[in-house]
């Protein structure tokens, strides 16, 4: 079975983050976030569930007006439609993010409520577990953390 590492090529962009899906499974998607320093202001509000992880560095969030100071290990739920943005963070700082979509799957439908119960619907096809993506290949859902 193929293995990744989530330390493995973690240098920093020039500016903002670099996002890469490290698997993709139904409604779950994880991503290895790699940040730089140099911090691009940018406010999220995503039609997602998001626990996110800083693995390491220092960061400081803004969540919905609260303003947020992560360390290594540190870790949050951002709920779906949550506005969040990172106001500072360490160079080289690595984030974990494991996004939850709704019961339909990476497309949750606009006007479709998230706490539907997903029994009353076809079960959507199964997707096919891509292999851990190996570190530094491919682009991420540029969520954010």
């Amino acid at each position: 079975m193929p293995t990744g590492n989530l330390f493995a090529d973690t240098a920093p962009p020039r500016e903002s983050e670099r996002f890469e899906t490290l698997l993709v499974h139904r409604n779950l998607v994880v991503e290895r976030i790699v940040s730089s320093a140099a911090v691009v202001q940018s406010e999220y509000v995503q039609p997602q569930d998001e626990w996110v992880m800083l693995v390491q560095g220092e960061a400081v969030l803004n969540v919905a007006g609260e303003i947020l100071t992560l360390t290594s290990g540190d870790y949050l739920f951002l709920p779906a439609g949550l506005p969040h943005s990172v106001q500072r963070v360490s160079e080289g700082a690595l984030w974990l993010a494991v996004h939850l979509y709704g019961p339909e799957g990476l497309q949750h439908p606009s006007g479709t409520a998230i706490d539907t119960d997903p029994r009353a619907r076809a079960e959507p096809a199964p997707r096919e577990v891509p292999a851990l993506a190996k570190a530094g290949a491919g682009a991420g859902a540029g969520t954010g953390a």
